[in-house]
Protein backbone atom coordinates (compact mmCIF):
# COMPACT_ATOMS: atom_id res chain seq x y z
CA UNK A 1 0.00 0.00 0.00
CA UNK A 2 1.19 3.26 -1.04
CA UNK A 3 1.85 6.12 1.99
CA UNK A 4 0.26 9.44 1.39
CA UNK A 5 1.80 12.45 2.02
CA UNK A 6 -0.33 15.30 3.84
CA UNK A 7 2.34 17.06 5.09
CA UNK A 8 1.99 20.14 2.39
CA UNK A 9 -1.54 20.03 4.25
CA UNK A 10 -0.64 20.15 7.56
CA UNK A 11 0.61 24.25 7.23
CA UNK A 12 -0.83 27.23 6.93
CA UNK A 13 0.23 29.16 3.92
CA UNK A 14 0.64 32.87 4.69
CA UNK A 15 -1.26 33.94 1.64
CA UNK A 16 -4.54 31.81 3.09
CA UNK A 17 -6.98 33.29 5.79
CA UNK A 18 -9.52 32.41 8.09
CA UNK A 19 -13.24 33.31 6.79
CA UNK A 20 -13.50 36.28 9.89
CA UNK A 21 -10.53 37.25 8.57
CA UNK A 22 -11.25 37.66 4.88
CA UNK A 23 -14.86 38.90 5.99
CA UNK A 24 -13.82 41.43 7.95
CA UNK A 25 -11.26 42.37 4.89
CA UNK A 26 -14.29 42.07 2.58
CA UNK A 27 -16.54 44.08 4.56
CA UNK A 28 -13.54 47.07 4.95
CA UNK A 29 -12.53 47.17 1.60
CA UNK A 30 -16.17 48.18 0.54
CA UNK A 31 -16.57 50.15 3.46
CA UNK A 32 -19.58 48.53 4.95
CA UNK A 33 -18.39 47.43 8.35
CA UNK A 34 -19.89 49.76 9.96
CA UNK A 35 -23.62 49.17 8.10
CA UNK A 36 -22.62 45.33 9.05
CA UNK A 37 -22.39 45.97 12.77
CA UNK A 38 -25.68 48.35 13.28
CA UNK A 39 -27.78 45.17 11.56
CA UNK A 40 -25.82 42.83 14.09
CA UNK A 41 -27.14 45.70 16.92
CA UNK A 42 -30.68 45.59 15.70
CA UNK A 43 -30.59 42.04 15.42
CA UNK A 44 -28.99 41.06 18.90
CA UNK A 45 -31.20 43.68 20.69
CA UNK A 46 -33.42 40.50 22.26
CA UNK A 47 -30.48 38.51 23.06
CA UNK A 48 -28.44 41.77 24.52
CA UNK A 49 -31.38 43.37 26.81
CA UNK A 50 -33.46 39.98 27.99
CA UNK A 51 -36.33 38.92 26.86
CA UNK A 52 -38.41 41.30 29.61
CA UNK A 53 -37.11 43.96 27.12
CA UNK A 54 -37.82 42.56 24.17
CA UNK A 55 -41.18 41.74 24.68
CA UNK A 56 -41.85 45.27 25.58
CA UNK A 57 -39.94 46.40 22.12
CA UNK A 58 -41.74 47.77 18.75
CA UNK A 59 -39.45 49.19 15.81
CA UNK A 60 -35.84 49.31 16.43
CA UNK A 61 -33.63 51.11 13.82
CA UNK A 62 -30.26 52.82 13.34
CA UNK A 63 -29.71 56.39 11.30
CA UNK A 64 -27.37 58.70 11.68
CA UNK A 65 -25.58 56.24 14.68
CA UNK A 66 -28.36 56.62 16.73
CA UNK A 67 -30.25 53.67 17.42
CA UNK A 68 -34.18 54.43 17.66
CA UNK A 69 -36.26 52.32 20.02
CA UNK A 70 -39.79 51.87 20.33
CA UNK A 71 -41.01 50.87 24.24
CA UNK A 72 -44.44 49.91 24.57
CA UNK A 73 -44.36 50.45 28.52
CA UNK A 74 -44.34 53.91 29.74
CA UNK A 75 -42.67 52.95 33.08
CA UNK A 76 -39.82 50.76 30.93
CA UNK A 77 -39.32 53.90 28.71
CA UNK A 78 -38.59 55.72 31.75
CA UNK A 79 -36.13 53.35 33.18
CA UNK A 80 -34.19 52.66 30.56
CA UNK A 81 -33.77 56.78 29.75
CA UNK A 82 -31.98 57.06 33.05
CA UNK A 83 -29.69 53.38 32.08
CA UNK A 84 -28.49 54.73 28.68
CA UNK A 85 -25.34 55.43 29.49
CA UNK A 86 -24.74 51.12 30.84
CA UNK A 87 -26.53 50.16 27.99
CA UNK A 88 -23.97 51.94 25.35
CA UNK A 89 -21.77 49.99 27.93
CA UNK A 90 -23.44 46.85 26.80
CA UNK A 91 -23.27 47.34 23.18
CA UNK A 92 -19.69 48.55 23.03
CA UNK A 93 -18.36 45.45 25.11
CA UNK A 94 -20.73 43.10 22.79
CA UNK A 95 -19.19 44.65 19.89
CA UNK A 96 -15.71 45.48 20.46
CA UNK A 97 -15.64 49.15 19.84
CA UNK A 98 -18.55 52.16 19.47
CA UNK A 99 -21.31 51.45 17.03
CA UNK A 100 -23.57 53.95 17.86
CA UNK A 101 -23.45 57.31 19.73
CA UNK A 102 -26.65 57.71 21.06
CA UNK A 103 -30.11 55.99 22.22
CA UNK A 104 -32.95 57.23 21.42
CA UNK A 105 -36.16 55.92 23.23
CA UNK A 106 -39.49 56.72 22.13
Amino acid sequence: MKKRNFDKFDKRKSDISSVKEAIDSLLDTYRLKGRFDEARLVESWAKLMGNTIANRTGKIFIKDQVLFVEILSAPLKHQLNHSKMEIMKILEKEFGHKVINEILFY
